[in-house]
This record gives C-alpha cells, sequence and structure tokens, in this order.
C-alpha cells in the first residue's frame, strides 16, 4: 500500500511482512564490492599495523553507511517512487568514497581533498538516508523522535572526519576513530523504541547478501595474489587452500546459523525485534565482514609468497601484519560469530570459540613455517570445525534446513 506525504507530491510504498531483497538493492550494493576491494588494496600497499587500522575504519565506515539503508529498505520499496531516485543518489556519493579510499587519509598532490571529499560523500550519503526516512515515516511520531535523535550523530561525525582531515599521522587515526565512535556510540545511546522492522526475512536476507559480497572478496584477493603470474602448482594448491577457507567461512554463516537467527528475529515482540536486528546484524555483523577484508588481505600475501612475487621465496613463512592478517581475519570472524549466536539466541557456541583459540594459540608456529603451510593449517582448523559441526548436530541441521516455512 502506498503512504503519501502530506503533501501528496511524494510516494513512497510501504514495505510489508513478506517482502524480499529487490533487485535495486542488490545494484545498489555493487559500489560497496567496489568500495571493500579498495580497502583490502589500501592495507596492501600500507602494510603496516596502522595501515590496518585505518583499513579497518575505513570498512567501519562503509558498514556504517550501508547499515542505514539496509533499514530504509525494510520500511519502504527501495525500488519504488522517490526512493528510487534516493537510492542511485546515495550509490553516486558511495561510488565517490569509494574512489577516494586510496586518498582517505593521505591526500594525493593535484585534484580534489581526499579525505575531505570522503567526509563531505559520508555526510551526504546519511543525509540523503535521514531525510528519506523522514519523509517515510509519515504520521509514525515514534519513528521521527527516533530520527531526532539519530541525525545529530552524522553531522558530529562528518565534523571530526573534517577536522582529521587537516591533520596527519596517529592525531589524523585518533579523529577518525572518535568519528565513528560518535556515529556507533550516539546511535547505541539512542536507544531503539522508535526504529520499524517490518520485515524479518528482508532483513536477514539483506546481512545474508552482504556476507556472500564480503566473501566474494576473499576470493577476489586470491587472483589479484597472483595476478600476471605464471600457473604453477603451488599457486593451484594455494588457490584451493584459499577457497577452502572461503567455503568453511560461508559454511559456518549460511547452514544454519543465518537460519535460526532469522527466526529468532522473526519470533521477537516488535520493540525487542528492532533491538535485536540492531545489536545482532547492524552491529555484530561488522566483526564479520572486518574479519573477511583483513582475510582477504591475508589470502592476498600468502598467493604472493606462493607465486614467487616481489622476491619471496616458496620456503618463506608469512610474517607480521600478513600472518595476523590472515589468522586474526579468521578468528575475528569466528569471535563475530560466537557473539551473533549469543545475542540472537542466546547460546554460547563454544565449538567456533575453541577453534579460534587454537588458531591465536599456533601463531607463533604459523610464523616458523612455509606461508602455503600456515594457510593449509588454517584450511584444517576450519575444516575440521565444519565436519564437527556437520556430524555432531546432524539431527538438528535436518530439522532446522527442512523445516516448513
Amino acid at each position: 500500500m502506498a503512504m503519501m506525504t502530506t503533501t501528496q507530491r511524494v510516494r513512497v510504498e510501504a514495505s510489508g511482512e513478506d517482502a524480499r531483497v529487490t533487485h535495486l538493492e542488490l545494484f545498489f550494493d555493487l559500489v560497496f564490492v567496489l568500495a571493500l576491494t579498495q580497502v583490502t588494496a589500501y592495507m596492501a600497499d600500507h602494510l603496516t599495523v596502522e595501515g590496518v587500522v585505518r583499513g579497518m575504519l575505513i570498512v567501519a565506515l562503509l558498514w556504517w553507511s550501508w547499515v542505514g539503508y539496509a533499514w530504509l529498505g525494510n520500511v519502504v520499496r527501495a525500488d519504488e517512487g522517490v526512493v528510487r531516485t534516493v537510492m542511485f543518489a546515495a550509490m553516486a556519493a558511495m561510488f565517490v568514497v569509494a574512489l577516494a579510499i586510496p586518498e582517505a587519509f593521505d591526500d594525493l598532490p593535484g585534484g580534489l581533498n581526499g579525505p575531505v571529499v570522503v567526509a563531505i560523500c559520508y555526510f551526504v550519503f546519511h543525509a540523503l538516508h535521514v531525510v528519506m526516512f523522514w519523509i517515510a515515516a509519515g504520521d509514525d511520531q515514534g519513528l521521527r523522535r527516533q530520527l531526532l535523535r539519530f541525525a545529530p550523530t552524522v553531522t558530529v561525525a562528518t565534523a571530526i572526519l573534517l577536522v582529521a582531515s587537516r591533520t596527519t599521522g596517529h592525531a589524523q587515526t585518533v579523529l577518525w576513530a572518535a568519528a565513528l565512535g560518535a556515529d556507533y556510540v550516539g546511535t547505541m545511546l539512542g536507544g531503539s523504541s522508535g526504529w520499524r522492522l517490518r520485515s524479518p526475512s528482508h532483513f536477514a536476507e539483506r546481512h545474508s547478501l552482504i556476507i556472500i559480497i564480503a566473501l566474494g572478496e576473499s576470493i577476489v584477493a586470491i587472483g589479484v595474489g597472483i595476478g600476471g603470474l605464471p600457473i604453477s602448482w603451488p599457486i593451484v594448491v594455494g588457490a584451493m587452500l584459499g577457497l577452502s577457507v572461503s567455503v568453511s567461512l560461508w559454511w559456518i554463516y549460511f547452514d544454519v546459523t543465518a537460519r535460526m537467527a532469522e527466526h529468532a528475529l522473526a519470533e521477537a515482540a516488535d520493540e525487542e525485534r528492532a533491538r535485536l536486528a540492531r545489536d545482532a546484524y547492524s552491529y555484530l555483523h561488522l566483526p564479520l565482514i572486518a574479519g573477511v577484508v583483513l582475510l582477504a588481505l591475508g589470502l592476498k600475501k600468502v598467493l604472493e609468497y606462493v607465486g614467487d612475487a616481489e622476491g619471496h621465496e616458496l620456503t618463506d613463512a608469512l610474517t607480521g601484519v600478513g600472518l595476523f592478517a590472515l589468522v586474526g581475519g579468521v578468528v575475528l570472524y569466528l569471535v563475530g560469530h560466537v557473539a551473533f549466536k549469543v545475542r540472537s539466541q542466546h547460546v554460547v557456541y563454544w565449538p567456533r570459540l575453541i577453534a579460534a583459540g587454537v588458531l591465536g594459540v599456533l601463531a607463533p608456529l604459523w610464523a616458523t613455517v612455509p606461508a602455503l603451510v600456515t594457510l593449509a593449517g588454517v584450511a584444517v582448523v576450519l575444516g575440521g570445525l565444519v565436519v564437527y559441526e556437520t556430524h555432531h548436530h546432524a539431527e538438528l541441521r535436518h530439522r532446522i534446513r527442512h523445516a516448513e516455512h
């Protein structure tokens, strides 16, 4: 049913409880494909602790931008009325952010100021979201009050980013963290009573698809890592091991966890549903995305070692930031999953915590063996976790996966 503003000049169509992700939302996500690829490239070019921290801050900025439109698309159809135009405008703003990621912290000579461009486009992206949400709210005073509590965080974050654009070094990194902290913490302090979640299935599907996009980046990183190198057996083995890691991460999320979380979201009462969606999806999916982006960086570095690129030998060990990205990315993903299950299903799933602990404890060993052996070790740990879950919970998996919808 169409929702109309009081002026009857702007048409927006409300989403129903059975809404699904629209083709426009999938198209919208393509700019984030480019953005995540740019982040991986940025960290590869700045292979230091601060470079990785900055890369993760960019991921946090991209994620918070994407999250707002996941909520908007759950309230009104993204492909109908004026919302369609707003989605295209937001795509344009985020596309510019993606292009400017190599200059997000350090402006290059000539042209526009990269850090300023990122800050302004971030504001435009969120301003479009808030204005469209205000129109979609109509006579819903609860939602409008929630937007009034939310909007100042965007302004404060943008102001801090603009201040950060005038600084360099550690101070700039700290200011970026403060800006994003203002957005994330401010939104949490603003509560969730006014947010509306009309379709649990749409919201869960939306987040499942962005996980697919992130995992796709880990696969792309394998190809980028061997770009221009002659195919060889070590490259084939390394690529297959990298693919198996990505497959395991896919399995961990999509086999039953995503289904169970969606069911919990659908069963929750209205106000609790909004709070659960905010906590389990808007906040706790960030470590999943960040973990996969770190993994992509690690896979890229391993394949460079395997392909003897940049002076590396097949027997060289993966150390430093590259090792942290590979192992730390998987650990972050697993811990994020445990937190996601705790919030959505009130269950601490120990096997995933144990797998994360094993990977972390073995980190000193990984730093002494060839990079390909390290990748094989990560693949074996994840593969063992998948096999355990598949067989140990076979009956539960069958019920969940074959339950009538």
